[in-house]
């Protein structure tokens, strides 16, 4: 048996944390009785249905997409704009793992993989995350330093992995940062270079753990391999011990 979140995350409908806000909400139901407790587990064979819709299992995605600016890093939008779901060529109900914002560009993953997002997104397995900022002005080490000695947001020290200064541009007054994190935390990035007076003109995600842009174009996606799949939830395992 296993815990009903799980199971409703493997099938591909939503992330873990997804399937228990909707426990929570009274939304899922195991053979026509409500469950709203977390933990509650199933058997193979049980009926469960989710809106009165039934749960079928769908075969598994996982797309690497390069996120244009101007598109919302979610799978509909009351606004109508643009989403990260729209620019990929699949019917099955894939969604964003994590989110960049909507002027913030680069790699983004995609998939129908409930588990694996989970694993993805959980600050314990300290995935790291590649960005390139430009910003404006020109930044030396009374900005550098206390990048790299660690900014305090929401009451905890975010300290980079990695900080480093790629390029100044005297002429235009901007400069670009190199720097690694593995938090995730709510508009991080922007809120540590404000806090050492830095205004962020353009945010690019470059890599997650391994994954890498390589060539490919913005606005366009790929279909991750099944090797980097597996070494997706290798490297999981790895970090964990």
């Amino acid at each position: 048996m296993e815990r009903l979140q799980k199971v409703i995350a493997n099938a591909g409908f939503i992330s873990r944390r997804k399937a228990e806000e909707l426990i929570r909400q009274g939304r899922v139901f195991v053979d026509g009785v409500k469950v709203v407790e977390l933990g509650t587990k199933v058997a193979k064979g049980q009926m469960i249905t989710i809106d009165g819709k039934m749960l079928e299992k769908e075969e598994k995605e996982y797309y690497l997409l390069n996120k244009p600016r101007g598109v919302v890093t979610t799978t509909s939008d009351d606004k109508h704009r643009k989403t990260v779901v729209d620019l990929i060529p699949t019917d099955k109900r894939i969604y964003p793992v994590g989110r960049l914002d909507y002027d913030t560009t680069g790699l983004l993953i995609l998939t129908n993989d409930g588990e694996l997002a989970n694993l993805l997104t959980d600050p314990k397995q300290k995935i790291e995350k590649e960005y390139i900022v430009k910003v404006k002005g020109i930044v030396g080490a009374k900005q550098i330093i206390p990048l790299q000695q660690g900014i305090l947001l929401d009451g905890v020290k975010c300290i980079p992995r990695r900080v480093k200064l790629r390029k100044v541009d005297k002429e235009k007054d901007t400069s670009m940062i190199e720097l690694t994190i593995c938090e995730g935390k709510n508009h991080e990035i922007k809120r540590m270079m404000a806090s050492v007076g830095l205004e962020v003109l353009k945010l690019k995600r470059e890599r997650i753990g391994f994954l890498t842009l390589g060539n490919l174009p913005s606005g366009k996606a790929r279909k991750l391999t099944v090797k980097e799949v597996k070494k997706l939830y290798q490297y999981q395992k790895t970090k964990q011990k």
